[in-house]
Formats: structure tokens, sequence, C-alpha cells
């Protein structure tokens, strides 16, 4: 079967499939010019590299998110590409037979993707197949192409398992305990979004290589902005506007800083992107952004509904969140006056816009 006639038996055309990948190259910031190399890396994908997906300490919240998109499932079109040899929630085999998939799949030039933490204080708190999942993460990624790490638990060692007693660590520590070198994409999130998924593996099909990091070995294109900057209640923000009451109607939209939102200290593209389908997410939805694609999530930002004492603002320095709606003002208002200062020392107060002559 071609990779078409792949398609076809999921319901989707061709048509279809070219504006799919050229709304995620989109996405992925490239150039319109780059699409048809794209497209052609997709169509040839199921002579790509097999997927070995672990499982580790975390409640499979990433592969659900993935699983669970619509009309048609983008990541299901591109996962079964993918070809995936071993993954503990959909495999259909279990016991040794799924030991011996996984087995099978070490020897071919696969892709390891890793979804969970792993303990390093003691292998007894994640034990796969009666084997230490530590050593297996080991194992597949000497001999991994590369490694993406989805999730904060995988990223990090953060969520829940970041908080319990067990020494919790991610992928990309682990390795560097162990002097291993195969690169690694961090996907933070919890969880996931299946179009941050989506778009890392076209561009790996793409290039043959990992996106362009930031240093968290996050993809910039989807990790390389503050949160806050694109805030929908950023303009509450800036007025000073913040919720305080819960149950007060006329709150509802208000800025939600006081409530524990960690959008200043966020970097992700939630506010672009969201949710199920495109339909929501947390600030969206009235919850405080919980900053879950940042390094020390969950332990280190928690009491999640507790506010920050202090933030930095570009420009600005250490803000004290009580009073930042005052700063702020004062910086709007400066900002004008300095504006007005500097047209009337040009001697363009009076004129229009776009060179038009005076009124």
């Amino acid at each position: 079967m071609n990779t078409f006639d792949a398609l076809a038996a999921r319901g989707v055309s061709r048509r279809g499939f070219l504006k799919l990948m050229a709304a995620t190259t989109a996405a992925l910031g490239l150039p319109a010019a780059v699409s048809p190399k794209v497209t052609q890396a997709v169509e040839t994908a199921l002579e790509k590299p097999p997927v070995i997906w672990l499982h580790g300490m975390e409640c499979t919240g990433c592969s659900e998110s993935l699983l669970a998109t619509l009309n048609p499932s983008a990541a299901e079109v591109v996962l079964d590409m993918l070809s995936i040899r071993y993954h503990e929630t959909i495999m259909a085999a279990s016991g040794y037979t799924a030991e011996e998939a996984y087995l099978e799949a070490l020897k071919e030039n696969f892709v390891l993707v890793v979804e969970g933490a792993i303990p390093s204080k003691e292998d007894r708190y994640c034990m796969v197949g009666g084997k230490p999942f530590r050593e297996t993460v080991l194992e597949a990624s000497k001999k991994a192409k590369a490694i993406i790490a989805v999730g904060s638990c995988a990223t990090d060692g953060a969520g829940i398992p970041g908080a319990c007693e067990v020494d919790a660590v991610g992928v990309r520590e682990l390795l560097k305990q162990n002097n291993i070198s195969t690169p690694v994409i961090n996907l933070p999130c919890c969880p996931v979004k299946p179009a941050t998924m989506l778009g890392t593996i076209v561009y790996y099909l793409t290039y043959g290589t990992v996106p362009p990091l930031d240093d968290q070995a996050r993809p910039v294109v989807f990790y390389g902005k503050l949160l806050h900057d694109n805030c929908p209640r950023r303009g509450q923000f800036e007025a000073g506007n913040y919720l305080k009451d819960w149950n007060d109607p006329d709150q509802k939209d208000y800025c939600l800083i006081l409530k524990g939102c960690k959008g200043p200290k966020t970097y992700t593209d939630c506010a672009q992107v969201w949710y199920n389908d495109n339909t929501n997410f947390c600030i969206n939805a009235g919850s405080p952004c919980s900053g879950c694609s940042e390094a020390g999530f969950f332990k280190v930002f928690s009491p999640l509904y507790d506010k920050q004492e202090i933030f930095k603002l570009p420009g600005t320095g250490p803000i004290n969140v009580d009073t930042a709606g005052k700063v702020i003002g004062g910086v709007a208002v400066a900002g004008v006056a300095v504006h007005l200062a500097a047209t009337a020392a040009t001697g363009r107060l009076g004129k229009k816009d776009h060179g038009h002559e005076e009124e």
C-alpha cells in the first residue's frame, strides 16, 4: 500500500493532505516555498525510521491528547506513517510478545519517544516488563537516531512525579548523567499539544535533523514567545484589573495574576494554538497558566493558585504583583509623554499620519 492509499483508507484525500502540510509548514514558521519539500518528505514517511514509544512515570495524558484529535486526526496520519513498533497503550500485543516487538525494533534505525519521568533514587519505583524503566531508556537512547521527550514529566522529570520523593529526572538529565550524546528534543506541557508533536515530526522528516532549540532543548518555534505577551487578558493586566473574587461576574475576564498565573514566566504558544482541536486553552477557560512548559513545573510553581510575588517585565525589571498595575500605567503614560515630546521636536505634531499635509 502506498502513502496515498493509506491516506485514502483513513478518509483523507490528497487535497486535504496537501492543505494539512501547508498549514503545518506555516505553523513551523517556514516559508511557503518549503511546503512541497515538506509534503514530499511526509509522502515518503512509510520508509522513514520506526518509532519506539516508552512510558515511564506518567498518566498517559500526552498519548491521549495526541490520539484524541479529530476531523481527521493529523497526528494519526503522520504517526501511522512513522510505523510505531512499540507503544504500550495502543499496541495489540502484551506480555512477552510486546517485549519481543521492542527488542526487534532496537535492531532498526529508530526514533525514540519517551513519555514520563524516570526515577533516579530507586529503580523499583518504575518497573516495566520486569526491568527498571531507567535501564530501558538508557538502552534505547544509545541506539536511537534522535529522542523526543513528550510532556513535562519526560522533559524535566516534572509534573506529579517531580513533586514526589523519587528524585524523578527527565530524559536529557538522565543521558547527561550517563554521558550519552543522542540529540534530545523536549516537548513540554501537561499534556503536550498534538500540533507541537506533529510539527516537530514533520520538521524532522523534512530536514533529517532536530529543529532549532532553546536552552531547555525546546523547539524555538513553539516555545520562543512569552505567554504573557500574547495573553488575551493582557489589556486587563495593563489596566490593573486583577481578578480577586472568583464569584464576581464583573471580574470574569480580569487578569489572573493574583490567582497564581505564571504567564509572565512561561514560554509557550498556548495563546495562539489552543488545545482540543483549537477549541480552548487554560486562561481562556478561566484558569491561570500553571507554567507547565517550564522547567520546575509542578513542584517549583506550586501551589498553583497562589500569586507570584515578584516577576520581571521587559524594560522595567522586577515588579511586585500588587503594584504592577500602577507601574504599568506609569510606564504607559511616560511612553506617551516621550512620544509627544519627540513628535513636537521633529515638527510633526499636528500632521496627519503617513506623510499627509498639516490639517
